[in-house]
């Protein structure tokens, strides 16, 4: 599906947001406007409203208001509202997925099954969990309940809009929690139309607050906020370290999904003709923009030389481009920072000693605008190196061999990281069997996604992050529990 230029979808979307959703109503940000950009060709397409610390107090302020009367709403209303919210970014996936493909540079004709749908199926799963779960519990003395845990403020990232404020917003919603919500200042436009259907599916004033700006201003003044009872990012590890460390003196909690290095298996008798082409996939989806992409691709030293050419084969089948275009499997990272920052991992790399399979940091005369980068895989990567150890987040796959299933265990879990991992097998037992000693929050057993369980736990171990998202499993990051005697 290819969107012509004079129509594309959610252009509607794309306007200049002044001002922020504070208590129901719109309130002028105090600070100098931000400008959100175009991945695609460089130009300024919006403006969003450069919050202040005065603007995030008034949006707690608002979510501390609202909060006991929506702590007293009924489960089943929570969560018919959230079900409400899931249904409406379903009906507006052309003009969402406009939006991500302006903002962020995600094809469009795969924005709309990864960026909207995805989104909407967390909510409707979270709906479903929260009708069935355990919000009392008998123990031999009495109950266990489960309340609302307070004002939560939601930090989310650029790349996966929608569906990081969806695993945050949603759970935070049914557990009966007020929300501050502040996106990235990169891709903020898709929370504005996030919020507007907030209040459409009936979420009352204050219940759902939206402020812009930058992490160092409104993002700080939040998490310092002593009225904030939980605190929840995804976003790079030194955003989550410094989020952690503004809520320590308040002991306020803190759930943080960050970064990965993550590690995929191919076994000896993994079916590489359908292995290779999907660990390309699950490297570079969304222009390798994704903490979970499995960036180190692990594989039987005996057989290095045959996934390499099915690795090139592979990549030069890619078509790097008009985000816009149907023919595109990857578009634009986000920001010209974005680029440098890859450029200067793939340069590293080659000066480190790695051997360059395809790709490579020189620009593409065709794509002259944009910030573009060419999927690039090299081999020959040493364990050590910051190439096999550093979230490069863009389109950069590591290959380095193993000796065997054991060999490969020592080398999936030689990260700091633990987020994900992938393990190949001919033999599914085979497979769960390495992939139970691969200390990661989420094991992905012969190609299956994360989309495909969208009720499980993600969240990572070391320095992956705190906590876990989706399904019931992220309801209760929002709820304190209370034992009632007697």
């Amino acid at each position: 599906m290819t969107a012509a230029p004079g129509i594309r979808p959610g252009a509607h979307l794309v306007v200049d947001r002044l001002s922020h959703r504070i208590g129901g109503k719109w309130v002028e940000a105090g600070g100098a406007p931000i400008a959100v950009g175009s991945p695609a060709t460089g130009a300024t397409v919006a403006h969003v409203g450069g919050g202040t610390a005065e603007d995030a107090g008034r949006a707690v302020t608002a979510a501390v208001a609202a909060g006991p009367a929506w702590a007293d709403t009924p489960v089943a209303r929570r969560a018919e509202i959230v079900r409400a919210l899931g249904d409406l970014l379903a009906a507006h996936t052309d003009d969402l997925a406009g939006v991500v493909t302006t903002e962020v540079g995600m094809p469009y004709h795969l924005a709309g099954p990864a960026q909207v749908a995805v989104p909407a199926r967390v909510l409707h799963l979270t709906a479903d969990a929260a009708l069935s779960h355990p919000w009392s519990e008998p123990v031999a003395a009495g109950e266990v309940l489960r309340v609302p845990a307070g004002v939560v403020v939601a930090i989310t990232p650029w790349n996966m809009p929608l569906h990081q404020i969806a695993a945050k917003v949603g759970p935070a919603l049914v557990a009966g929690c007020t929300v501050v919500l502040k996106p990235s200042e990169v891709a903020p436009l898709t929370a504005f139309a996030l919020v507007g259907l907030a209040e459409e599916a009936g979420v009352p004033p204050g219940v759902l607050n939206l402020v812009t700006g930058t992490g160092p201003v409104v993002g700080e003044a939040l998490v310092r906020d002593p009225r904030v009872a939980v605190v929840s990012l995804t976003g790079s590890g030194p955003s989550g370290a410094r989020v952690a460390e503004l809520a320590a003196p308040g002991i306020t909690r803190v759930c943080l999904e960050l970064g990965g290095k993550s590690a995929n298996v191919l076994l000896d008798d993994a079916p590489f003709d359908r292995a290779v082409p999907a660990a390309v996939a699950q490297a570079f989806f969304n222009s390798g923009q994704a903490c979970n992409a499995l960036t180190r691709l692990l594989v039987p030293a005996h057989r290095h030389d045959e996934v390499c050419d099915l690795l090139v084969t592979a990549v030069r089948a890619l078509t790097v481009g008009d985000p816009w275009d149907a023919g595109t499997d990857l578009g634009p990272l986000v920001s010209e920072r974005q680029l440098r920052s890859v450029r200067g991992h793939v340069d590293r790399a080659r000066a480190d000693g790695a051997r360059l399979l395809v790709g490579g940091s020189e620009p593409d005369p065709d794509l002259p605008e944009g910030h573009y980068h060419r999927p690039t895989v090299f081999t020959g990567v040493d364990p050590g190196s910051a190439l096999a150890r550093e979230e490069v987040f863009g389109p950069v796959l590591a290959v380095l061999t193993h000796s065997g299933d054991d060999d490969a265990v020592r080398l999936a879990n030689d990260t700091e990281y633990g987020l994900a991992a992938g393990v190949w097998s001919g033999d599914p037992d085979r497979a769960r069997a390495v992939g139970r000693r691969i200390r990661a929050g989420q094991v992905k057993v012969n190609g299956v996604r994360t989309r495909d369980g969208l009720d499980a736990p993600f969240g990572g171990l070391g320095r992956s992050g705190l906590g876990r998202e989706l399904g019931r499993f992220g309801i209760d990051e929002y709820v304190e529990l209370v034992s009632l005697l007697g």
